[in-house]
């Protein structure tokens, strides 16, 4: 498996981002979750580029090269890639974000409509609520044990209302594990939102066991973009 290192930066919304580019053609942004890096992605980004797609992997702000902050906010973050495409003039790029990143993609586009010309979620809520209760219960108490700004940040975020969602015009791809640590209510209800939505369960997996050193998340994609977005 390649390692794609996230060695250019971009100053946003003030912050710098270290970031990874690999391969040549239509733009992919690819988002990783809480505690996470863009290194999770490598067997998705060499699954995009050998389809024909350039992709574009930051870290998000406190997250892999980009040093610790004392607080988060979700709104922040999707800021942030408002500012990431603006900055690197990409043209209606498709996004996929795994987790807090399918969280930051669906912020990004109902603050920004048209931002983007794809969106792809997989393991995303809309509220902590939205969470097994079981997680909900051992991250409260790690945290009261001793405080951690994402985790914090989990718990307390994100408050979408599912209202705002209706505005996402763009083809979207809304994925879960079938075990995953969001409620199946949750993903449905995200689904069920957006006009003209993909929901797609997979079977026998859990939050990330089909994205993080999997071939199974790039395949997904890799058809779903070839369908809903620029011809590789």
């Amino acid at each position: 498996m390649r390692t794609y290192e996230a060695d250019r930066t971009v100053t946003v919304n003030g912050v710098t981002l270290h970031y990874a580019e690999a391969g040549e053609g239509a733009p992919v942004i690819l988002l990783h979750g809480n505690g996470e890096n863009h290194g999770i992605f490598s067997m998705e980004t060499g699954q995009l580029c050998s389809a024909g797609y350039k992709v574009y992997a930051p870290d998000s702000r406190g997250h892999g090269a980009n040093g610790p902050l004392p607080e988060y906010h979700y709104a922040d973050m999707a800021e942030d890639m408002y500012g990431f495409i603006r900055a690197l003039g990409l043209e209606k790029p498709a996004l996929y974000g795994f987790s807090d990143g399918g969280i930051i993609g669906l912020m990004l586009e109902t603050a920004h409509p048209g931002t983007l010309g794809a969106l792809a979620v997989s393991g995303a809520n809309l509220s902590p609520e939205g969470l097994i209760p079981s997680f909900i219960r051992e991250y409260t108490a790690a945290n009261e044990a001793r405080p951690d700004p994402l985790v914090t940040l989990m718990l307390t975020e994100p408050r979408i209302d599912p209202e705002t969602l209706k505005n996402i015009r763009i083809p979207v791809l809304v994925t879960a594990g079938e075990n995953d640590l969001v409620l199946r209510s949750e993903t449905e209800k995200i689904a069920a939102a957006i006009p003209g939505s993909t929901l797609v369960i997979l079977g026998n997996e859990d939050h990330g066991s089909y994205i993080v050193g999997s071939g199974t998340m790039g395949k997904i994609l890799v058809g779903f973009l070839r369908k809903n977005y620029r011809k590789a």
